[in-house]
């Protein structure tokens, strides 16, 4: 636990670590391998600058798992870091990412971190790299993204335990009215509002593809505002007064979902919104409005919703026609 708080440290002031052999000597990548590629990539504006620092650290540790992975001394074949770029092909990063096939989240993780490494080493014109090989690699299909869908009965359940004038009531309403990710809504605050319209960038991409929102505050979730103690810049604090972090929002929420006894967390709101406005009939711009999602992400989302919606529909005409037209047999 000590060496990630200070990997995550160092992370955090931007040093990036070196590559050290056995006895704690300085190893610098040989040039043309796909370790000298990441340590290029680490060292580049893009993922200074255009990676939040929690999304840094996470590709870090992928790629550099990845580098000290597939050795294989039977074959006389090195690490993946110690591989010459350029022999690297599409077949080769499918066989990385089958390694994880058990795993498919993890796969992906590391396939996405590939593609970005890869696109970033042709723009940079890295020496002996012609192709990106993870382009055309396909991502395994998921089945939902491992978090519990909250149903009407918990959120009830939620609000019985934790009444109006509440700090979890008020976490609750603001991503059950906005629909907006755990990142977003530890920064809400009363500085956001004007003329009864919040308005913020989503924190997720927000240096390299900003999403701006304005979402009106409906009648229920500004009586909410209204009846919460706030006293800092954000509506949502910790005990000290200060705001919260993401993930120190999100080890807090789920004290409060134990508390209530749901199995519900600080995931999936967003999703869950999508998915609640398309069964009101919403179209995928209007949710898009809301939930500042792309389209392709609206129809993942919303798809199952939308089924339904259109198999209610259907059945409704068949049983009007049931009613109008086919003969009745009950008084038979």
């Amino acid at each position: 636990m000590a060496e990630f708080v200070a990997e995550y440290s160092n992370v955090s002031k931007g040093i990036i670590p070196i590559i050290t052999n056995r006895n704690n000597r300085t190893l610098p990548p040989k040039g043309g391998t796909l370790r000298d590629l990441v340590v290029m990539y680490y060292k580049s504006a893009e993922f200074k600058r255009e990676l939040d620092t929690r999304t840094q650290y996470v590709r870090r540790l992928v790629l550099d798992k990845l580098c000290e992975a597939g050795a294989d001394i039977s074959r006389n074949k090195p690490p993946y870091g110690e591989r010459p770029v350029a022999m690297m092909e599409p077949r080769h990063v499918r066989a990385i990412r089958d390694e994880h096939a058990d795993r498919p989240g993890a796969a992906n993780g590391i396939l996405k971190a590939l593609r970005r490494l890869f696109s970033f080493g042709l723009e940079a014109a890295y020496p002996s790299l012609k192709i990106n090989p993870a382009r055309d690699v396909k991502y395994f299909r998921q089945e939902g993204d491992g978090h519990h869908a909250w149903t009407i009965e918990e959120v009830e359940q939620f609000e019985a335990q934790h009444p109006i004038g509440s700090k979890p009531r008020l976490a609750l309403a603001l991503m059950l009215y906005t629909g907006q990710r755990r990142s977003d809504i530890v920064s809400f605050g009363p500085a956001m509002v004007k003329d009864g319209w919040l308005h913020f960038t989503q924190f997720k991409n927000r240096n390299r593809n900003p999403i701006t929102l304005s979402l009106p505050i409906i009648p229920a979730l500004q009586r909410i505002i209204d009846s919460t103690p706030c006293t800092g810049t954000a509506w949502l604090t910790t005990q000290q007064g200060k705001p919260f972090t993401a993930n120190g929002f999100g080890n807090w929420f789920r004290d409060q979902c134990i508390e209530a006894g749901v199995p519900g967390r600080a995931h999936g709101w967003s999703k869950a919104a999508a998915s609640r406005l398309a069964e009101l009939g919403c179209t995928d711009r209007e949710i898009m409005a809301i939930t500042g999602h792309t389209t392709k992400e609206i129809d993942r989302y919303t798809k199952s919703a939308r089924q339904r919606v259109m198999a209610a529909k259907a059945m409704d005409k068949f049983t009007g026609t049931e009613e109008t037209v086919l003969p009745d047999h009950t008084s038979a």
